[in-house]
């Protein structure tokens, strides 16, 4: 039987035409560098949060969207709610579904309502939905 010996091919990727040198990297020293301005509040931040807390009774289907008015959610002390706090400019507002916060380009809170586009998804029944709005007051004195 005559074994036939593939003809041997040799690549050196390790010679000069192949390779790229980089530059040299230079190190500035630190003091070069510019420290950045410190600006120093006359005041204290307080910040605010209010949470809102929702329990799905049943699926609920985002196929066209929905609408959950701010009456169905209580707050951090299980009253019922008319109306969300929103602090706007300065504030925001975070979803969590099922403890898991949302990205926040798939919502919107507005003071009576908390909206979610059309999606092809369902929150199931006895899934927590939780708003926490947050806001921040100076205090001068």
């Amino acid at each position: 039987m005559n074994e036939v010996n593939p003809p041997k091919m040799e690549y050196n990727d390790c010679s000069d035409e192949n390779r790229f040198y980089w530059p040299p990297i230079k190190a500035i020293e630190k003091s070069h560098i510019p420290s950045p301005p410190v600006i120093v509040p006359g005041g204290t931040i307080i910040p605010t949060i209010n949470r809102y807390f929702y329990i799905a009774p049943q699926n609920i289907s985002l196929t066209n969207g929905v609408t959950l008015p701010a009456n169905l959610f209580s707050d951090d002390n299980g009253n019922s709610v008319t109306a969300f706090k929103i602090f706007n400019p300065n504030g925001y507002v975070n979803l969590y579904i099922n403890a898991m916060m949302q990205e926040g380009s798939i919502y919107t809170v507005t003071p009576t309502s908390l909206i979610l586009p059309p999606n092809n998804a369902t929150i199931f029944a006895r899934t927590p939905i939780i708003i926490e709005s947050l806001g921040f007051t100076m205090d001068s004195g």
